[in-house]
This record gives structure tokens, C-alpha cells and sequence, in this order.
């Protein structure tokens, strides 16, 4: 079905490879003009489930896609942002390690080393694909796009892989001018670049793409609970990392055991994969899991990671990731940049508690020479108050002479108001033209002989199309007013080039919901055909009631009881 839906796309002006004129560039495609509104409405879609339905946690920003090289090495990307290659020694063709093991010897092999995938490489006896050549040893291969920031050398920067990082370096900006309040989610849809190795799959993995994904700040010992009460009794199919090993299939859980078995290990990141299930949902798949990765499996930030997998026939796909990233990523980025990242979380109540002070013995110090009191201080200065009097306990000397006789460690009570804290993050995270594809692929259907693009009708490019039934003057003339009367309510297109079948099957093939009709008919008594998308069935309607029936129709009224039914159309 793949290569099917690749060629309806490239004749209706969904997607096609880029620079094709020129032979084109692996991983890279262009975006048609259907193609776009498309894409356009599954933002949309998103944006409602992850923003405006969540705009009393979650705000939108958007941030560059030049990353300069010090944001990337705090981030570990630099040095971890890497996939195995092995080249074949005869013809020097360059594949993806653990994708051409996967292929070859139908194995598993996600995660492993470089050695290890070697091993199974030599083990197994695999060759190069293309001519049976001796397969070189795997190395790494950094993902990350490398460019230059203004004329000066070594001046170097990055095209981002992600759009996480400009939210972590800016969240203290966000945290400052909007609420000043956790939890907040920031959110950004935005183009990033990864140098894959192997593209492959049409938009499914791509050198270039689009990104939406939140990075979800919180107090990980708030009591603030997500309103996980929103998805009523909802069950999530989630296979574990443990069932995996076992070769299990997934199972279906209620929210609640998901929260009480501690399966997903944080309330937020159930929250969020709870939300990415109704978004899937109403993109039209109805089959879908998540699967746990394994340690071995799961990027170098997370402490635990799903992936959303969408099954489209026998294809299964990932279509979302959730990663639980801890406090590492702005932990990192306060070490590197000398910035405070915390945030001052206040208590309900002032607490007392006792703390450890440092006393030095003045009097005892300045009997000593210089250069001992120079020792002295320098030993206790990078130390903290109960590292001192553990070695004050266990009576160790500075110099051949004891620590006790020149500092002693007193206990203080103090009321405190709060305390700084830095936040934990879950991150959702979305590949836009991924999402457009398997919404195509599961949209597909062929009837008849012909194709139709079942998408749910708010994600189609045109909510109607108008055509005369044939190509004469009033007709056409009358067939204009009514496009330009519809148009004013409805996303409209106007086709009255070649017959009415071929254009029942272009509107067909990029999954118009309906089709009105002008004929001999119209011109008596003003009324006109509408035609359903994924039935064929036809009714009839008076003009003036048409914009009032389409917005029934799309309110998800029964076709054939919002006007007359007709003998369904002679194609």
C-alpha cells in the first residue's frame, strides 16, 4: 500500500522528493499544495489537544533552528547524538548497522554497542546487499547537521535535531513572564535536521522535518496532580519492557493500574500519552500501543521512554515518543552556562529546620604561621559542614595537627519560606510529516477500482468541492454562485474540467468529504445534488438550504436524512 499511496501523492500534489529535476535528495521532500493543507490542519489538530485544551498549563513559543555548539554539548547531543555505520570494503556503500542487521537476519539489535552489533555482523556472516562485499567495522556516525555562525572560524554551530533545547535554554524567560507557577509546558512546532544514514520510507524518516512536542516543567514532589479524571475510563495498550523480552504482546491497562503498578513511572507523562491516544485517535487510526523501551534502547536523558506505535495493516510505525527526562537537561545547561535554572518553590507554611554552621576558633588560627592558615582554609572552604565534622569526628589533622582545635560545627534553627528546586521535565514529542503519512496510509482505500482518501472530514484539504454537470454557460455561471455562497461558510474548490466522473474521482483521491453538484435540474427548481465522499450516495437539496445541511453533515448528521435521497451517481 506504501508505494500506492507514494503515487497518489506525487499525481495529487501531496508530497514528492525534492530537487527532482536534479535526481533528487535522499530523506528530503516537498510539501504540495494539498499536501500543505494537510499538514496544516494536523498542527491545528495538535495544538488543540496539547495547547488550547491545556492553556491554563501550556503556552507556545518558538525559538531558532541555528543551535550554537555549546547548547548542543550541554545537552550530551555532541557527544551522544549518534547512529552505527558499517561501509562495505569492495563497493564502499555506507549502511545503517543496526537497520541492515534488522533486514538481513531478522533480529532486533536497538541499542547495542558498535562491538556488539560487529559480533553479530561477523557471527551471522552478513555481506554488503548491494554486491556481497566484506562488511568493514561499525563506527559511529554523529546525526548532527554542522554549520558556521557568521564568517568566523570556528565560530561553529548546529542545525537543531530537536526543538527541546531552545525551550530549556528560554524556560526561565517563559517561567518569569507567564505564570511564575509550576507545572508549565512549553510547547513549539519547528523545523529540525537530523543527517540520518539510510533514509527510507517516504516521509517516515526524513533528513528534514517538522517537530511538535511539549517539554512539561514540574515539581516531581508537588501534590499538584494531573486531571488525569478528564479521560473517564479510558485504557492505554502498553507493551513493557519486560513483556517485550518475554516476546509478549501488549496488554490493556486502566489509567488507574498504569498509576498504581507505577508502569509509567511519572502521573505527568500518563497525562500526556493519555492525550497523545485521543490525538492518534483523531487523526482516524484506531490501532495503536506503547511500547517501553529498554535501558539499552532509550536516549542518554531519559529515565524512562514509550514509544506511540501506530498499526496500519502490517505495517507498525512509530508515530510519537514520550520521554521522562528527569532534571537533566536543565541541570546540564545550568552547569555549562553558569546560569540559574531553579525555581523558587514557596511553601504552604514556613518551615523551621536546623542547619549546620561552620565556626572557625579565631584566637587559635592566629597563633598559627601563614602558611598554615593558608593550608587550613583552603582544606575547609570546599567543604560542607557535615563533611567537616565527619573529619573532626574521626579526628583527621591539617599540617600534623587537628581540625577540632581551630573549627567546630554548631547546630542553628531557622524558619525558611521555601526552597530552590529544579524542575523535571516530560516531554511528548511529534513528527509532523510522520504523522501526515500514516494519516495518508490509513486514510487509503480503494473501491471499485478507484481510490479514496478516507480522512476524518476537519483534516481534508477542501471541506467541499462544487461542480457543474456539464460544460455549458449556465451551468457554469450557476454553479460559480453557488461555490462563491458556500465558500463564504466552507473550505470550497471549483473543478468544471473533464467529466463529472473523473472529477468525482479527483476530489475522491484527496479526500474531499462532499460534492455538490449543479445539473439541468438546478436551473428548474434550484436545487442541487451533494455527494458522500466514502459512500457515493447522493441527495438532493435546495440551494437555500445547502450551507445549513453541510454544517449538519459536518456536525455528524446521518447523510441520508439531511435531504432527499437519489439513485446513487452514473459514473
Amino acid at each position: 500500500m506504501s508505494e500506492k499511496l507514494i503515487e497518489l501523492a506525487k499525481r495529487r500534489g501531496i508530497f514528492w522528493p525534492s530537487y527532482e529535476i536534479y535526481g533528487g535528495v535522499a530523506g528530503l521532500y516537498d510539501i504540495g499544495p494539498i499536501g500543505v493543507r494537510i499538514k496544516n490542519k494536523i498542527i491545528e489538530l495538535w495544538r488543540r489537544y496539547f495547547i488550547y485544551d491545556n492553556s491554563e498549563f501550556v503556552v507556545e513559543i518558538e525559538t531558532p533552528m541555528i543551535t550554537p555548539y555549546k547548547v548542543l554539548e550541554a545537552s550530551g547531543h555532541v557527544e551522544n547524538f549518534t547512529d552505527p555505520i558499517v561501509e562495505c570494503t569492495k563497493c564502499h556503500k555506507i549502511y545503517r548497522a543496526d537497520h541492515l542487521i534488522e533486514e538481513l537476519a531478522k533480529i532486533n539489535v536497538e541499542g547495542l554497542s558498535p562491538s556488539e552489533l560487529d559480533r553479530i555482523i561477523r557471527e551471522k556472516g552478513l555481506k554488503c546487499p548491494a554486491c556481497g562485499g566484506e562488511l568493514g567495522e561499525v563506527r559511529l556516525f554523529n546525526l548532527l547537521f554542522t554549520t558556521n555562525i557568521g564568517p568566523y572560524t570556528g565560530n561553529q554551530g548546529f542545525l537543531r535535531p530537536e526543538t527541546a533545547q531552545g525551550m530549556f535554554t528560554s524556560f526561565k524567560r517563559v517561567f518569569e513572564a507567564f505564570r511564575q507557577k509550576l507545572p508549565l509546558g512549553i510547547a513549539q512546532v519547528g523545523r529540525v535536521a537530523r543527517n540520518e544514514i539510510s533514509p527510507r520510507q517516504g516521509l517516515i524518516r526524513m533528513r528534514e522535518f517538522t517537530i511538535m512536542e511539549v517539554e512539561f516543567f514540574f515539581d516531581p514532589e508537588s501534590n499538584v496532580n494531573p486531571p488525569l479524571e478528564k479521560f473517564g475510563n479510558m485504557k492505554l495498550n502498553i507493551l513493557r519492557g519486560e513483556d517485550k523480552l518475554k516476546n509478549e504482546k501488549p496488554k490493556e491497562y486502566s489509567i488507574e493500574e498504569l498509576l498504581k503498578e507505577k508502569i509509567v513511572l511519572n502521573p505527568w507523562m500518563l497525562y500526556w500519552m493519555a492525550t497523545a491516544a485521543k490525538f492518534v485517535t483523531a487523526l482516524g487510526m484506531k490501532s495503536y500501543y506503547f511500547e517501553e523501551k529498554l535501558p539499552h534502547e532509550r536516549a542518554h536523558y531519559s529515565k524512562q521512554t514509550f514509544d506511540q506505535i501506530v498499526v496500519i495493516g502490517d505495517e507498525k510505525v512509530e508515530i510519537s515518543g514520550h520521554a521522562y527526562r528527569t532534571d537533566y537537561d536543565l541541570s546540564r545547561h545550568m552547569k555549562y552556562s553558569g546560569q540559574d535554572m531553579t525555581v523558587f518553590k514557596k511553601y504552604d507554611k514556613p518551615k523551621t529546620i536546623k542547619r549546620k554552621i561552620v565556626v572557625i576558633n579565631k584566637d587559635s588560627l592566629n597563633k598559627e604561621d601563614k602558611e598554615f592558615v593558608k593550608n587550613f582554609m583552603s582544606f575547609i572552604s570546599s567543604k560542607k559542614p557535615e563533611e567537616i565534622e565527619e573529619f573532626i569526628n574521626a579526628n583527621e589533622k591539617v599540617n600534623g595537627k587537628n581540625i577540632s582545635n581551630y573549627v567546630k560545627i554548631l547546630e542553628k534553627e531557622e524558619k525558611v519560606n521555601g526552597e530552590k528546586i529544579i524542575p523535571h521535565v516530560v516531554e511528548p514529542s511529534f513528527g509532523v510529516e510522520r504523522c501526515l503519512y500514516l494519516t495518508l496510509l490509513n486514510a487509503y482505500k480503494e473501491k471499485e477500482g478507484r481510490i479514496v482518501l478516507s480522512l476524518p472530514k476537519y483534516l481534508a484539504p477542501y471541506d467541499v468541492a462544487v461542480f457543474p454537470l456539464l460544460e455549458k454557460e449556465e451551468l457554469i455561471n450557476k454553479a460559480k454562485e453557488v461555490y462563491n455562497l458556500v465558500r463564504e461558510r466552507f473550505d470550497t474548490i471549483f473543478d468544471d474540467s473533464g467529466s463529472i466522473g473523473k472529477r468525482y474521482a479527483r476530489a475522491d483521491e484527496i479526500g474531499v468529504p462532499y460534492s455538490i453538484t449543479i445539473d439541468p435540474q438546478t436551473l428548474v427548481d434550484n436545487s442541487v445534488t451533494i455527494r458522500d465522499r466514502d459512500t457515493w450516495q447522493q441527495i438532493r437539496v435546495n440551494i437555500n438550504d445547502i450551507v445549513s445541511v453541510l454544517e449538519r453533515l459536518f456536525k455528524g448528521e446521518e447523510f441520508n436524512k439531511v435531504g432527499k435521497v437519489i439513485n446513487n451517481e452514473n459514473e
